[in-house]
């Protein structure tokens, strides 16, 4: 058994779902990968990664309208606005997702759902350079 480390830096272009699932995939086959598990972690606290469905671009698209529903920088009760109106908002997404993953490796490829893909969810309005802790135990 050996781990396989690296940092994936992801450019966001704002709010909203950035697919990272083919960008893991290069890095797996790199290592050369057969067996084992990923784990994926972003040292953020304004972003989140989460698995959702990666076909039809309009569940993306319902996905982030949901999140602006349900976290809406409209509100006006909010008191942490340092860095902009969506500062605490974002920080809230976040906690309501996850900035962890940890997704089973079998024959060389991430045991995904034929329908799953792995995202980046930013939740600040502005572009951003995100890093993702890329960690893979190999048993094979």
């Amino acid at each position: 058994m050996n781990w396989h480390k690296t940092t994936l830096e992801i450019s966001t272009r704002g709010k909203g779902l950035h697919d990272i699932t083919e960008l893991v995939r290069a890095q797996l086959r790199e290592w050369d990968v057969r067996e084992g598990m990923c784990f994926l972690f972003l040292q953020h606290t304004s972003a989140s990664l989460i698995l959702s469905e990666n076909w039809d671009p309009t569940a993306r698209a319902d996905l982030e309208t949901f999140m602006e529903r349900l976290v809406s920088e409209r509100d006006n009760w909010y008191t942490h606005d340092l860095e902009g109106p969506d500062d605490a908002t974002s920080h809230i997404r976040s906690m309501l997702t996850d900035v962890s993953v940890t997704i089973p490796l079998d024959d060389g490829d991430l045991s995904l759902g034929t329908w799953q893909g792995i995202y980046v969810f930013e939740h600040r309005s502005r572009p951003h350079r995100r890093r993702v802790l890329m960690r893979v135990m190999n048993v094979a």
